[in-house]
This record gives structure tokens, sequence and C-alpha cells, in this order.
């Protein structure tokens, strides 16, 4: 299964000039090669784009994305890198949703489709990454 990361979905459903292009090419490649999921996470963050939730759920299954629960080892190791990344001086600002998607791959084996994959990489190294990089 691929998760795919919130960045990739507000690219596309808010049409960003930079990305959007990739992020929709991405999308498509990967939903010919396996199953699209978000967790809760993803779910949430792009909830600023719908104004309601019958909405951003027609919008998923429009995508054929389903969601994918987190496992309670998944969010105890999104803790685990958290508590390290904290204690190496990184910022407070919005950062455990990053650490529960990276954590949610890792435990799930899931690929991550993303743009942002820094924490990721740095966190999470054995998470297979699709991003502008690769």
């Amino acid at each position: 299964m691929i998760l795919v990361d919130s960045s990739v979905l507000i690219d596309v459903i808010e049409q960003k000039p930079v990305w959007a292009e990739w992020s929709v090419e991405q999308l498509n490649q990967c939903a010919l090669r396996q199953a699209l999921v978000v967790n809760i996470v993803v779910y949430a963050e792009i909830s600023r784009s719908f104004a309601n939730v019958d909405a951003e759920n027609k919008f998923l299954r429009s995508a054929r994305i389903k969601l994918d629960p987190i496992s309670s080892a998944a969010a105890f190791a999104a803790a685990r890198a958290h508590m390290a990344y904290r204690a190496v001086g990184g910022a407070r600002l919005a950062t455990l949703p990053d650490f529960f998607i990276g954590a949610h791959a890792q435990e799930a084996g899931h690929t991550l489709l993303t743009r942002d994959p820094a924490r990721i990489k740095t966190y999470f190294p054995k998470v297979r990454l699709i991003c502008p990089e690769t």
C-alpha cells in the first residue's frame, strides 16, 4: 500500500501552482501500482479544504483512497521519534503529525508518497519514499 501524505493531497485539492502537476501525476502512477491510503492525521489535515465530512469522503472515494488506521505500535513509535527530534533541538511547531505519518508508514510497511521527506528520512529511514528527489 501507498500512504499518501497531506502535502500531496493539498497540492491536488487546492491546485497549488508549483506542485499540483507533480502531485497529480504521482497519485495517478501510484494508483496503478498499489492501493492508496491515508490515516486519520492526513484526513484531519486535508479537512480544511472541504465544507463538510461528506464532501471530503466523496473526494477520497473518487480518488480511490481508503482510510487506514494507525496502530498503537505506530503511535508509540511516533512519540519516541518526536522525543528524539525535540531532544536535539527540533522546533515545537506542528511537527507531531509528521511523526504519526512516518511511524504509520514504517509500522505498516507502507511506501509514503510525500513531497516533504526530511523528517521521515531522518527518523524513519526504513520507510520507502516517493518524493520529488526519487
